[in-house]
């Protein structure tokens, strides 16, 4: 095997392009390209597919990129090494977070990865459930946190478990508590409520909770970040809800009043894995650490 091929293959790989390879590398694109080719040749397997301008590994180019990253890595240790430098390299854990994941959420169950037996590095990207599963599906992420389980195929085996169950509270700024007194839930009655987008699982769990106790609220925004929901709440735009476990950060960050909690709602998370990757430390660090209340 010609290692400067390999070279090539890796950076390729990483940048997802010839062109913008070739740019790093000072090569042209055709030369780039036929230094790949031979290294497909010489390894009996294609290693890319084109989608559209990317060049997407297919499954041997991706276990090939695997095998060469930690190759070159190991290499760059090397030559901190040599440099006096520290020689540990931290394991690394790539995390997909859902986008319907709110952030406190997701540093509660990943904090644990932090403080595993093994120094780990952590990246995380955030993105749709579906973007997020495909690159699973294609290793390039370890772990994808989700609002719900997914169902396994014959094209994408994965695992996932439950990190936890809580309950959820509902929030307001002291004016709105004032303006809609009464007792919790029956005040939510006609009162103004924001709410994440229809499709999210916990926007189902409670309108099925409110529409079971006859309370009906008028809903006055609909919310895909929960970050911009929670800024409509602090300025006094409505009532809302999140798991109970962050209470506490929710009342001190964006002064607002704990209205009430209810465990008849569960805001319930999941860890989702492919099969060959639940032997990874920091995994399951995470998976031994779960949340309920």
């Amino acid at each position: 095997m010609n290692y400067k091929h390999l070279f090539y293959f890796w950076k390729v790989a990483q940048a997802g392009s010839i062109t913008t390879a070739g740019r790093s590398l000072r090569l042209r694109p055709q030369t780039l390209s036929a230094q790949i080719q031979t290294l497909e040749e010489a390894l009996g397997h294609p290693l890319f597919v084109r989608m559209g301008r990317r060049m997407q590994l297919t499954d041997t180019g991706q276990m090939v990129f695997e095998y060469a990253n930690d190759m070159f890595l190991i290499g760059n240790e090397l030559d901190e090494v040599l440099k006096g430098m520290p020689a540990e390299r931290p394991m690394r854990l790539r995390v997909g977070i859902a986008d319907v994941v709110p952030k406190l959420i997701a540093c509660r169950f990943l904090e644990p990865a932090l403080r595993c037996d093994r120094e780990t590095h952590l990246v995380c990207h955030e993105g749709k459930l579906k973007g997020l599963l495909a690159d699973l599906a294609v290793h390039q992420l370890d772990l994808v946190l989700a609002d719900g389980p997914t169902n396994s195929n014959a094209q994408m085996r994965t695992l996932h478990y439950s990190l936890g169950a809580v309950g959820v509270s509902f929030f307001g700024t002291s004016s709105l508590r004032k303006q809609f007194a009464g007792p919790f839930p029956e005040m939510l009655h006609h009162a103004p409520l924001l709410m994440p987008m229809e499709g999210n699982v916990l926007r189902g769990k409670i309108g099925r909770w409110l529409d079971g106790l006859g309370i009906a609220p008028k809903i006055v925004a609909e919310f895909q970040d929960t970050a911009l929901m929670k800024a409509f709440g602090q300025v006094g735009a409505g009532f809302f809800c999140v798991p109970s476990i962050i209470e506490d950060e929710i009342m001190l960050q964006h002064q607002v009043e704990l209205v009430g909690q209810t465990h008849q709602v569960e805001a319930e998370y999941f860890a989702i894995t492919t099969q060959r990757r639940v032997e990874h430390p920091a995994i399951l660090a995470i998976q031994t650490r779960r949340f309920n209340g």
